[in-house]
């Protein structure tokens, strides 16, 4: 079974403390089988402090991490708080003692630990909008994205603030299981399998005098009609808008254009049917809106990162095992 490790330092936060716990512990298969074993350890295996009013008992210790598939770091302590000498002699000869072909992972500031010491070095990572400069300035060497949710790196992966941890965490699931899993995880914890846009959405700005209208119905519509052509006049006319102000407001709630939104969509939902069907990319490309299989080819390769052929006998495969 695949063990991820949680690794609670001192001062960790509890909400992203549970989230691998919540995710990985309700993923099973068809026949109710866990997928994952989740073990919480700290580095001397005895009582951690939280950043709250109370303290975690936690039964295991370092050499859980050693053994581990995969290794979550939750946020901990806060940036006024400079990370210890003594901490990172501990973490870092612990983090490059992990077994081979397992990954590593941070929640929101954890970050902080991985780029201090080096596991983030000349690698693209994210952490909370709110640390983007101070991180920029201690961490020349990281190639920092703000506006994201999560950054996969194989086998480092760093998610943004806080509630993103769900997010990654889904995505692992997503890799390791496929979307069914994923999306049954995702319906019994109340939470979207998948969320449009960044981080850029959360980013404090000044809030408008006036309450305006959403997009929000426009992109429900345009869900039920991905096969279609959908033209900005369309979406806009859905949301009683100018194309203009459609295109603004859709930009603010989604942090995307409205043309890049629907390419992800498309994009996903044929994740979705090359996972759990047979359907020969052409017919998928039809029925996702995404034109001719050449077409849908050159779309998922830039998006995903490789051709719809591999990933489907990389999923199937996984979905099989």
């Amino acid at each position: 079974m695949h063990v991820v490790a949680v690794l609670a330092l001192d001062g960790v936060m509890p909400f992203e403390l549970g989230i691998p716990h919540r995710i990985f512990s309700s993923s099973v298969g068809d026949d109710g089988r866990p997928l994952y074993q989740v073990v919480t350890c700290s580095l001397d295996g005895g009582l951690v402090r939280t950043d709250a009013d109370f303290a975690v008992a936690v039964d295991h210790g370092p050499e859980v991490v050693r053994k581990a598939d995969t290794v979550v770091i939750p946020p901990f302590g806060s940036v006024e708080r400079p990370l210890s000498p003594e901490l990172l002699e501990l973490v870092g000869p612990l983090l490059s003692g992990m077994k081979q072909g397992s990954r590593l992972v941070s929640l929101c500031g954890a970050a902080y630990l991985l780029a201090a010491v080096g596991r983030l070095d000349d690698r693209p990572a994210t952490t909370h909008w709110i640390l983007t400069a101070d991180f920029r300035r201690d961490f020349p060497r990281v190639s920092l994205d703000p506006d994201v949710l999560f950054v996969d790196d194989g086998d480092v992966l760093t998610a943004a603030g806080a509630a993103a941890g769900v997010d990654l965490c889904l995505h692992l699931v997503r890799l390791d299981h496929g979307a069914e899993v994923a999306n049954r995880v995702a319906r019994y914890c109340v939470v979207p399998p998948h969320r449009d846009g960044g981080q850029r959405q959360y980013i404090e700005r000044a809030v408008p005098a006036i309450v305006e209208a959403s997009t929000e119905g426009a992109r429900a519509w345009a869900l039920e009609h991905l096969a279609e052509r959908l033209p900005l006049a369309t979406l806009a006319r859905r949301a009683n808008m100018s194309v203009r102000t459609f295109t603004r407001r859709f930009r603010n709630e989604t942090g995307m254009s409205p043309n890049r939104w629907l390419l992800e969509q498309r994009v996903d939902l044929a994740r979705r049917l090359l996972e759990t069907t047979d359907l020969p990319v052409e017919l998928i490309a039809t029925e996702t809106g995404l034109g001719t299989g050449a077409g849908m080819r050159q779309h998922f390769q830039r998006i995903v990162g490789v051709p719809p052929s591999a990933y489907r006998r990389t999923f199937r495969a996984n979905v099989a095992s």
